[in-house]
């Protein structure tokens, strides 16, 4: 490839790269971030449960903005152009990435994270349509489609680096920087979000603009975008299809692969003496307020915290072990299905071989393992279960970047992609962690024992969602249209 070619895959890979390492960066700074914005104490159950409910918030309510803005996005994907769309996405997530790390109130990081996630929503479609567009030999296409948006997983293990990092150094960082003290680690984690910002503007000026779109355009024959157009009789099938099946993606991801860092500490048998002594420092907390004192000036409190705070570093490591199979799993995924998608010619097979193995295994791992039904070696099997949840999960996304350019035409390319990743699978497929979390109690009403197992719980909900949403996706990819030709659709 030309110097050209290989600066286009550059900013591509860092576009992808960089949308997953914004996006998994809540959960690493969310409890530190919130208990400072919120003036609440981590460690006792009142502040937790404060904590957890502006997660909460501000995951669902950032997905739901980046879906709902991300299909306007793809519109002006196709009205605009391809380049110029990608570089104000990203330009857009960075910067409110940064602007995040000034937040003063938990109701300024929620707004700051949904400007953050509108960008990186759209950053995916534009991107696409750009790849596509800008490689119109068929395997070249496929093969650079598949391994940029492996960079996806890349970003994951980028962003758990970078929090090591800052974790290890801050202290060390030069007087003149914006943010000192404890509080600047989840702030600098924020601004490192800046990053992929840097080198854009410098090369913004070289990168070309779709050949195709813009021919269109000026000759006067690219047709306006539509999204009423997608529900044609031409385009209903693929548009409803992909939608279903990108929202299934999603609901695996979001419905068990997310929820596996609140399971793993009932996995450690030391660790689950921790809700009883935050409930011990949240009732220590109370009593001393209502006369006056500072339970933190107390031999009790002294007590609690010498107990708890070595669980507390145990189960973050615990967790970060876990995560990081599951990273690693969903990058050897990505890179299976590049070196796969020039090999096999049926989309529907290639498909399959991600989601009839997952509809196999992952549930199994959540019936069994991830609940703890493997005895003491629960935790170990669940380690390589999670390698392959992220496995055949995570690759189903790099499927899309490839299969969705090739069934719309240029002037609905990025609206039609936007509509499947947005509405099926930011605005629907990220509910089935409500239905998780939903599910997981009415489980505990049914089965007895359950309601003192919350590790256990939501494994058995992880569970019965993952095999709906599989099940469901194996049924949907038999409807999938198959791509008449190798060529892009004008």
């Amino acid at each position: 490839m030309s110097a050209t070619a290989w600066l286009i895959c550059g900013i591509a890979a860092l576009g992808f790269a960089f949308d997953i390492y914004e996006l998994l960066m809540m959960p690493l700074i969310a409890q530190p971030a919130l208990a400072e914005l919120l003036g609440v104490d981590p460690d006792t159950a009142s502040g937790t449960n404060a904590i957890l409910d502006w997660t909460g918030r501000i995951m669902w309510w950032s997905a739901a903005c980046g879906g709902t803005f991300g299909l306007l996005g793809g519109y002006l994907t196709d009205r605009f152009g391809r380049r110029r769309v990608l570089v104000w996405s990203i330009l857009l997530y960075a910067f409110s990435a940064a602007a995040a790390a000034y937040s003063t109130s938990p109701a300024m990081l929620l707004i700051l994270r949904c400007t953050t996630f509108v960008g990186v929503c759209v950053e995916f479609v534009a991107a696409v349509a750009w790849l596509s567009e800008l490689f119109p030999d068929p395997k070249q296409r496929e093969r650079v489609l598949g391994y940029t948006q492996a960079f996806s997983s890349i970003g994951g293990l980028l962003v758990t680096f970078a929090y090591q990092l800052i974790v290890h150094y801050h202290d060390s960082f030069p007087a003149w920087m914006p943010f000192h003290g404890p509080g600047s680690v989840w702030r600098y984690t924020l601004m490192s979000g800046l990053l992929p910002a840097l080198p854009l503007i410098v090369v913004r000026p070289f990168l070309p603009e779709s050949p195709a779109w813009q021919a269109k355009r000026a000759a006067g024959t690219l047709k306006r975008p539509s999204v009423r157009e997608l529900f044609r009789p031409e385009h209903a099938r693929t548009t409803i299809v992909t939608a279903v099946l990108f929202a299934c993606g999603y609901g695996a991801a979001f419905g068990a692969l997310q929820l596996t860092p609140q399971i793993v500490p009932s996995l450690v048998p030391e660790l689950r003496t921790l809700g009883k002594l935050k409930g011990q420092l949240d009732a220590l907390r109370k009593e001393k307020e209502e006369l006056g004192e500072d339970y933190r000036k107390t031999k009790e409190y002294d007590r609690i915290k010498e107990q708890l705070d070595p669980l507390e570093t145990r189960r973050k490591s615990s967790v970060a072990k876990v995560q990081l199979f599951q990273e690693v799993g969903g990058l050897a995924g990505r890179f299976a299905l590049a070196l796969l998608v020039v090999r096999i010619v049926s989309r529907r097979l290639l498909l399959w071989l991600f989601q009839v193995p997952g509809l196999l295994l992952i549930p199994l791992v959540y019936f069994t393992a991830a609940a703890g039904n493997l005895g003491p070696s629960s935790l170990e099997w669940l380690k390589w279960g999670i390698f392959l949840a992220g496995f055949f999960t995570v690759a189903q996304f790099s499927f899309w970047g490839n299969y969705l350019p090739r069934v719309y035409p240029v002037h609905l390319r990025g609206t039609g992609e936007s509509f499947a990743a947005n509405v099926g699978g930011r605005m629907v497929g990220t509910a089935a962690n409500y239905v998780s979390t939903r599910l997981a109690p009415l489980l505990a009403a049914v089965m007895p024992g359950l309601d003192v197992l919350p590790g256990k719980r939501i494994a058995y909900a992880a569970a019965i969602v993952t095999l709906g949403v599989y099940g469901l996706g194996v049924v949907m990819t038999a409807f999938l249209p198959e791509p008449q030709r190798e060529e892009l659709p004008d």
